[in-house]
């Protein structure tokens, strides 16, 4: 099998694991009676990746080849979310988990073991594309772009898939039993993770550990040496502002399912498409992220990390905004929709580029640690600041009444839309790239 096409199966897998409850794993615990915990269920996954990817990536540096250890963390994470799964069958249909601190914490192990997934997944394909003599830059946005493919293709299945007495079937009208409002969703995402392990061990060639010839450091000893990308000013600042906006990640992946659901409470906006598929609309955000993808090789060699950072952060202004002033019916559906597409911009120009940034900054004996190090600043320490604060501000403007989370959303929104402008101008003005393009840094 073709190398690339190999690679853009492990990067469907890979985010087809996420797409199955990101978005919509709101809804299911308001059902569940966690509902006023939705915020710290993201947060939990920032928690997790200030240290986890950042630890996983010393031992893909030093003990364990990355995509095995990559099989490895899904095969743990896949266990711990059917463990989920199996809560919420015990609990039953439509009824309040029964040991809720147990529930989190089987979904905090998941999460812990899948985050540094996503830095491991990009080290190895960086790692096989290189050997084989192809360039990151221009290579890996078409297979990164099979990722949100997967993302996609799992909300969708979860939005219109309903499992009832009848058995198995799909629908886009309206069933409070479809997957994208019940404990299947974990089911979906559980066994991905069992697959995508499989796959890792059966079809992802060799990434072998590079060895450092000579004395190391006790820092290298240790494998924290990816911290010295602290000492250039370019990169502390990097790391820094990546942090700030990975404020932003995680917010609307938190709040956006139960808003747009919301509207199911109100009479005019009941029976409205939008209303009704939640997850479905949303998924034309990572519509859009597919496309950007597709567009990075040029934007990152034409302007530079500074620009292409520089448009993710006004199109996060841009993506809270619209939600702001949307609502599900015509003609303000449009702006749910404008949200979504200027969501590739906002994602994909800021993960995506600072990924291949990172990997062309450092040495080959840090890669797997650099690339967990960014994860951790993004969202390890700034999604999980980030959900907790948007927490605080939608549990103080909004309240569940009647299986709704329902308030003054608009603010709520402004709110978010402003932080991210705020970075964005201090961005523009401190963060001073060195010049050279991207494509001619050298290790």
């Amino acid at each position: 099998m073709n190398t690339k096409v190999r690679l853009a199966i492990m990067n469907f897998l890979e985010f087809a694991v996420w797409g199955a409850y990101l978005t919509c794993m709101g809804n299911y615990l308001g059902v569940a009676g966690l509902g006023d915990k939705i915020s710290w269920f993201y947060a939990i996954q920032g928690i997790v990746s200030i240290f986890m990817p950042t630890l996983m990536g010393i031992v893909a540096d030093k003990y364990i080849q990355p995509q095995r250890l990559l099989g490895l963390c899904h095969l743990m994470a896949g266990a711990f979310m059917l463990g989920c799964w199996w809560m919420g069958i015990q609990a039953g249909f439509g009824n309040e988990i029964a040991n809720p601190s147990g529930f989190i914490a089987l979904y905090t192990l998941s999460v812990a073991f899948f985050m540094p997934t996503i830095a491991l997944a990009n080290t190895t394909a960086f790692y096989i594309l290189k050997k084989n003599g192809l360039d990151t830059v221009r290579d890996f946005p078409p297979i990164r772009v099979l990722g949100t493919v997967g993302f996609i293709a799992t909300m969708w299945f979860v939005n219109c898939a309903v499992w009832d007495d009848g058995g198995f079937s799909m629908t886009l009208a309206d069933n409070a039993r479809k997957f994208q409002y019940t404990y299947m969703q974990f089911f979906v995402s559980g066994m991905l993770s069992l697959v995508l392990f499989l796959y890792c061990y059966l079809c992802i060639p060799q990434c072998r550990i590079e060895k450092k010839e000579g004395s190391m450091s006790l820092a290298e000893s240790l494998g924290l040496n990816a911290f010295k990308l602290f000492r250039r000013r370019q990169m502390a600042l990097f790391f820094v502002f990546s942090a700030l906006l990975g404020m932003c990640l995680q917010v609307t992946n938190g709040f956006a399912g139960p808003f747009i659901t919301s509207f199911k409470g109100q009479p005019e906006f009941a029976d409205s498409f939008a209303a009704n598929n939640a997850t479905l609309l949303t998924s034309v955000s990572q519509i859009s992220e597919a496309l950007c993808i597709l567009m990075i090789p040029f934007f990152l060699k034409r302007f530079g990390i500074k620009v292409v950072m520089l448009m993710s952060m006004f199109a996060w202004v841009f993506r809270f905004g619209f939600f702001g002033i949307g609502n599900p019916a015509v003609p303000g559906v449009i702006f749910f929709v404008l949200s979504c597409i200027v969501y590739g911009v906002a994602f994909d120009f800021f993960n995506v580029s600072g990924g291949i940034f990172v990997d062309q900054e450092c040495e080959p004996s840090i890669k797997a640690s650099a690339q967990g190090l960014f994860m951790m600043m993004t969202n390890g320490l700034g999604a999980t600041i980030g959900t907790l604060a948007a927490g605080e501000v939608v549990n103080y403007y909004c309240q569940w009444e009647g299986g709704f989370l329902v308030g003054d959303w608009p603010t709520c929104w402004f709110v978010f839309s402003a932080f991210a402008l705020v970075v964005g101008v201090a961005f523009a003005l401190v963060f001073k790239p060195e010049k050279k393009p991207i494509g001619d840094i050298r290790h």
